[in-house]
């Protein structure tokens, strides 16, 4: 608590140095301020309201944001491009100030439901949101972001940040929390049930042997009740360690909060560099050596994985040659292991020709056939008619973007939907021909241990 005591009044001396770098009253459009941070105290601890987190343990990477300095919503067909124009008013007018020279800068979140319909949940269908308190730690640095929106009146909007110092800061230094002893969880309602699913599969697979889909990505969405509320500071760090290559993701703007473990980019964009991942075809992990080394083997010489995966592969390439200048020859596929799954990925690189930002690239490749089918728009039509659930954000995709619009978003896989005790878990089973109910199935139930083992130690 001491360490923590100093490094607020630290941190309140730096603000109240620093805050006259910044144009508060006058101007509009964002304002940041970054102080550097012990690294040794880089934590994200949940706080009460609106907040978010990316955390990736093999990266070393965590960002957080606290509170709504402004924020943006859209929805319909148009609502990326909708945000796309606000964002580019805010880069004209976002002004930083970094006097620790920490070399990172302000950030917001943009992420946005499967569909562009209307969602009725905790979160709107689209959504661009710059945090008031925000935390960037990587490579051994950390560092603190305050933002405001302008214009503010200077001495209001010190009080707001010292209040927010006050709350935050105490809490870096409190002790990790152990995982609690494992929970039972009790399920729920599955939809589709079984019975359900194995119809719709067979729907879907007459489909696909009739020509109208290739291949078509079904869902289905498991309610669990816990016997105690959920903790979402154990929750992520079960997630982190459960499954360090994935990037867990926690966002809450009501009561509710949403989770994923994802481990598919959807596209990472650094100044006029692109990648992104292919993920399809999926096999099950084994304790036995010997028994998950021939597992591995099995999916890189199943028909029905490759094909599915060089679905999924051809999709990226045609998107990203629309806004590439040059596409560097596919790296794969190569196997990515998790403690439950195993997949097929593929890594795609690409130099952008100059302009596009990550509205575009979101535009390009969302919905890729790993979370949707194609082609796209017959499998989209196919699963609004066929589907018997409302996917939400979850296939959406969610990530950070930087002031000048370019940055990181993910896939959301392996998530679920947490409120107080309840929390309703998705996962999706991608169909091509050869596909078999019963092994979907039990695909999805591979993909739906990721969270719920997670949960039991919540």
């Amino acid at each position: 608590m001491l360490q923590s005591l100093q490094i607020l009044d630290q941190l309140k001396a730096r603000l109240r140095e620093s805050v006259g770098r910044l144009p508060l009253a006058s101007g509009r459009g964002p304002a940041s301020l970054i102080l550097e941070l012990p690294y040794a105290l880089a934590r994200a601890p949940d706080l009460d309201g609106p907040r978010f987190q990316f955390a990736h343990s093999d990266r070393g990477e965590l960002r957080a944001g606290y509170g709504i300095a402004a924020e943006w919503t859209a929805e319909g067909p148009a609502r990326l491009r909708n945000l796309q124009q606000i964002a580019h008013d805010l880069r004209a007018t976002w002004v930083q100030s970094d006097p620790d020279e920490t070399g990172f800068n302000g950030f917001g979140l943009l992420g946005f439901a499967a569909t562009p319909h209307a969602v009725a949940d905790d979160l709107p269908n689209a959504l661009l949101w710059l945090p008031e308190l925000a935390l960037r730690a990587h490579g051994g640095q950390a560092a603190l972001v305050l933002t405001a929106h302008r214009p503010t009146d200077p001495a209001a909007q010190l009080a707001r940040w010292e209040a927010w110092l006050d709350r935050w800061v105490p809490l870096l230094d409190r002790p990790t929390l152990a995982p609690l002893t494992s929970a039972h969880l009790d399920p729920l309602a599955s939809t589709p049930d079984r019975p359900a699913w194995r119809d719709l599969v067979a729907e879907a697979l007459a489909e696909i042997a009739q020509n109208r889909l290739e291949k078509v990505v079904v869902c289905r969405r498991q309610r669990l009740l816990g016997h105690r509320r959920f903790d979402f500071d154990r929750l992520n760090a079960a997630l982190s360690y459960l499954f360090p290559s994935c990037q867990v993701i926690n966002i809450r703007r009501q009561a509710a909060s949403f989770v994923a473990a994802t481990p598919e980019r959807l596209f990472t964009q650094r100044r006029d560099r692109v990648e992104a991942d292919a993920l399809a075809g999926t096999a099950s992990r084994a304790e036995d050596s010997d028994r998950d080394a021939a597992i591995t083997l099995g999916l890189q010489s199943c028909e029905k994985n490759l094909r599915e995966h060089r679905v999924v592969v051809e999709a990226v390439r045609t998107a990203l040659s629309q806004c590439c200048r040059r596409l560097e020859p596919p790296e794969g596929p190569s196997i990515l292991q998790l403690n439950n799954a195993q997949h097929l990925w593929t890594r795609l690189r690409g130099e952008l020709h100059p302009g596009v930002d990550v509205f575009e690239l979101a535009e390009r490749l969302h919905p890729t056939p790993a979370t949707n089918g194609q082609p796209r728009a017959a499998a989209r039509a196919w699963l609004d008619a066929h589907e018997p659930l409302e996917r939400g954000w979850y296939t959406g995709a969610a990530g950070l973007i930087e002031p000048d619009l370019t940055g990181e978003l993910w896939v959301l896989l392996r998530c679920a939907r947490i409120l107080d005790r309840t929390a309703d878990l998705y996962a999706g089973a991608g169909l091509v021909s050869g596909s078999d109910p019963e092994s979907e199935w039990q695909e999805t139930e591979h993909k739906l241990a990721a969270m719920s083992t997670a949960l039991q130690f919540a």
